[in-house]
């Protein structure tokens, strides 16, 4: 595969609900940038693509080739490979801005700066997060981020980390961020987002509760539903984004909600009044989940516990002029999308309870209690 090779699309058909479609309605920013998006075919980075089109932006894309996409405008795609150094294709180029979505792994920070320092105007790193070195209390941007503990984290690839990474994700992206503040000093953006939910999201963490209580009947919840959540919308992520590089906005940013205070009990509840739901909600205290290896986050998803460990975990301060999409909204575009996908994805969620293990799981509760 050529690293060079460059091709333009243009309008073409769209690809499902909500996901294709450019944003309706918005105004063309006031001065046309040149943004280059790394990894712009993921999840979050087909919406910066059709947010910065509508806005009037020249767009540069820059990736492996994969997930071909269709655009509502004309993208210029450029061809490489971060794991292996292939950054010729951004050689000799200029940018407004870089907003630089997929990267973990601190080289890759590195290597994109060897290449693109003094050609660009902005550097917008997507962290997490899950930078953060403690999660028992709330914190805002300033809260010290998790120490890296290994050898060398230059040194890390894809490969290396293997298949289970998580317990590294936070602290080499906090590495990343450090050496994205070195290497385009004055210039750096940090967002860090929260779960992201919406269409387009192939991790299921937020789309599980829509699908489950859309089902209905009779739904295990966690906890006793006073716990705090937070999650946002990929395309009020992405949309931010792009505002934030028209604005020339520089530091670093949490990026999660919703605007207010949200309970388990609540989100739940609004989900269930979109979908026109008869779901009834047992909610079933933490002791329990965590005795019959029930995990907060994979197994039940959005959710951790609002006391402990993770008190401060879905209290971040977000007091930045983020705005945001109704919960009703996410829900209903990301079933619309849900829907769309192949019977065999569906019948499988990637995140969640299966249906057979929250029915033992409901029955072992109701069991304890009787005893």
């Amino acid at each position: 595969m050529g690293s060079t090779r460059r091709r333009f699309v243009k309008l073409a058909a769209l690809a499902g609900p909500g996901l294709a479609m450019a944003p309706q309605g918005v105004l063309a920013a006031a001065k046309p940038m040149r943004l280059l998006i790394l990894g712009g075919t993921g999840f979050i980075g087909p919406h910066q693509v059709r947010y910065a089109l509508a806005r009037g932006h020249k767009v540069t894309l820059f990736n492996r080739g994969r997930q071909p996409e269709t655009w509502p405008g004309e993208v210029e795609e450029l061809i490489g490979d971060r794991n292996t150094g292939d950054l010729e294709a951004l050689q000799g180029r200029e940018w407004d801005v870089c907003v630089d979505n997929p990267t973990t792994l601190p080289f890759w920070v590195r290597d994109a700066a060897r290449v693109l320092s003094g050609k660009v105007g902005q550097y917008i790193f997507i962290s997490t997060i899950s930078v953060y070195a403690a999660n028992d209390k709330p914190a805002n941007e300033t809260a010290a981020t998790a120490p890296y503990e290994g050898k060398d984290a230059m040194a890390e690839t894809q490969a290396t980390l293997g298949a289970s990474n998580y317990g590294l994700y936070g602290p080499l992206k906090a590495v990343s961020e450090r050496e994205a503040s070195a290497r385009f000093p004055g210039m750096t953006t940090i967002i860090r987002p929260g779960l992201i939910a919406g269409p387009g999201d192939e991790t299921d963490r937020f789309t599980y509760w829509p699908v489950r209580v859309a089902r209905g009947g009779e739904v295990l919840a966690p906890g006793d539903g006073a716990d705090p959540v937070q999650f946002i919308d990929a395309r009020d992520l992405a949309e931010w984004t792009i505002r934030m590089a028209e604005a020339r906005a520089f530091g670093v940013f949490n990026a999660t909600g919703p605007a207010g205070a949200l309970t388990m009990k609540a989100m739940l509840a609004t989900i269930a009044a979109t979908t026109k739901s008869d779901a009834r909600f047992t909610w079933v205290p933490a002791p329990f989940l965590d005795a019959h290896q029930v995990s907060a986050w994979s197994d039940l998803p959005v959710w951790v516990p609002g006391q402990g460990d993770t008190a401060g975990f879905a209290r971040r301060d977000i007091g930045r002029a983020l705005t945001f999409r109704p919960l009703e909204t996410t829900t209903t575009d990301t079933l619309a999308w849900f829907n769309t996908l192949p019977d065999a994805r569906r019948a499988k969620l990637k995140a969640g309870l299966t249906p057979d293990r929250e029915t033992a799981l409901l029955a072992q509760w109701r069991s304890s209690r009787a005893g």
